[in-house]
């Protein structure tokens, strides 16, 4: 799976203003309805939050991945965010997180959504990558960042 397959770019921003994990999930959220892909904001937003009540999104080395099945969606979606101050969302480590993929799945669709995670869980990995994801000053930067890992290098 190509997670250029499912970002949309408008659904990307390397400045996200929210300083609070409840407000990230929001601006990440408002990224996907500009681009067309949530149809009910309200419903998209209620399922990531509940989702996080389940257990925190929130990874290590400054990775959060907030994830719901919603019916606010009709096919896999993704928002990629990245704050220039770090947001606690509750990570397992403890540190502040500095980039956000959000991934939207309608209900019954386990397939490509687990796949997905694990494409993220790989693209984030090398140390490398998460600093030029952290830096990244625009959408395009960001795109050619996993387009490069995707292309192997």
């Amino acid at each position: 799976m190509s997670l250029l397959d499912i970002v949309n770019e408008k659904a990307i921003t390397t400045n996200l203003q929210a300083l609070e994990k409840e407000s990230v999930i929001e601006e990440l959220i408002d990224l996907l309805v500009n681009a067309g892909k949530v149809k009910d904001r309200t419903q998209a937003i209620q399922d990531v939050i509940e989702r996080e009540k389940k257990g925190s999104t929130g990874l290590e080395k400054g990775i959060a991945v907030p994830h719901a099945k919603t019916s606010a969606v009709d096919t896999l979606s993704m928002a990629i965010g990245i704050s220039k101050d770090g947001v606690d969302f509750n990570a397992v480590d403890g540190e502040y997180s500095y980039i956000f993929f959000m991934l939207l799945a309608p209900p019954g669709s386990s397939g490509p959504h687990v796949a997905a995670l694990a494409e993220i869980a790989r693209l984030v990995q090398p140390p490398l990558i998460r600093e030029k994801l952290k830096n990244a000053s625009s959408t395009q930067e960001v795109i050619n960042i996993i387009a490069q890992y995707e292309n192997g290098g």
